[in-house]
């Protein structure tokens, strides 16, 4: 008798890698051109989450990032300045 198999969520899946964060955000973003922003695409397509709508604007965090690019490729006001993280910083892959 076989067990049914497990579906994961993305964030189990997410959680089981580890970062190592530099302090030096790989990540900037330009919020004066978020302001005008009329898709906010970054928030909606990030798949960890780090790009959040407020009130008083973006709020971003790079700390969970996992480094796709989706963020650079999808902003369309060009806010986005992406760069790899320096070499033994960010996030390691660990694969189950």
């Amino acid at each position: 008798m076989s067990s049914p198999e497990r579906k994961l969520r993305l964030t189990d899946i997410i959680n089981v890698n580890i970062w190592d964060v530099d302090s030096k955000p790989h990540i900037t973003v330009n919020y004066d051109k978020c302001k005008n922003c009329p898709t906010k695409a970054c928030v909606r397509l990030c798949p960890t989450g780090c790009y959040t709508e407020t009130e008083n604007g973006m709020l971003f965090s790079y700390e969970g990032c996992v480094e796709c690019g989706t963020c650079r490729v999808v902003c369309p006001m060009e806010a986005i300045t992406w760069t790899y993280p320096k070499s033994g910083k960010g996030i390691f892959y660990r694969f189950s």
